[in-house]
């Protein structure tokens, strides 16, 4: 391993739950009626894009909806609980940050979350210089989100790092796609809501042991 790539912000920090509960506040607040349960929202992570599930969930109801404004007031919502910093950075993350920064490997944020998301995380944790990141990415920096691979290339090239080179760790099935077809070694690493998902023979981050500096 000569660089570590982290996918997404629930790959740093479980932030899956506080997702959740983001989308169900800003559908009470207008007055919609609905509520994803948990069972309900693991189903729809099999895709990307959280207006499109809106839209798609709103279609099924036979309801008309704004979904890129319920979508911006879910995010608002989200961002404000991401600035709290009451989510602890995951423990085998954790362990991997460490190890890079150790070897001084160079590190990103391959993230396709929309860029003030990132930024009330990041800040929540000192920023990303004090988590090592030395290249971070959003939703902004690709024309197509994830499993479209671009955000990977795009990390790969400012880092100066062989795809054969990195490694990455996803914690959802488009994720995984994406650095798979990139070439990139990937590790899976999922979170509350993704846990129950088809990963088929991607390695858990648990199975991998010791340092592969090259």
């Amino acid at each position: 391993m000569k660089a570590l790539l982290i996918g997404s912000i629930s790959v740093l920090a479980d932030t899956s739950e506080l997702q959740r509960k983001a989308f169900n506040q800003a559908f009470e607040e207008a007055d919609l009626g609905w509520h994803w349960s948990r069972d309900a929202y693991r189903e729809m992570l099999t895709g990307s894009g959280g207006a499109d599930r809106i839209a798609d969930f709103a279609k099924a109801q036979g309801t008309a909806v704004d979904s890129a404004a319920l979508h911006a007031r879910k995010t608002a919502i989200f961002q404000e609980e991401l600035r709290k910093g009451i989510v602890p950075v995951r423990a085998e993350t954790a362990k991997l940050l460490a190890e890079a920064r150790h070897l001084k490997l160079p590190i990103a944020f391959v993230s396709g979350t929309a860029k003030g998301s990132i930024d009330a995380l990041l800040a929540g944790f000192g920023g990303a210089r004090e988590m090592g990141f030395d290249v971070v990415t959003s939703g902004d920096d690709a024309e197509r989100p994830k499993p479209d691979p671009a955000l990977y290339h795009l990390a790969l090239d400012r880092l100066g790092v062989a795809a054969k080179d990195a490694l990455a760790v996803e914690d959802n099935v488009a994720g995984v796609a994406a650095a798979k077809a990139a070439g990139i070694e990937t590790l899976v690493y999922p979170n509350a809501n993704t846990q129950d998902h088809d990963f088929g023979d991607t390695a858990h981050i648990t199975t991998r042991t010791g340092a592969r500096a090259a």
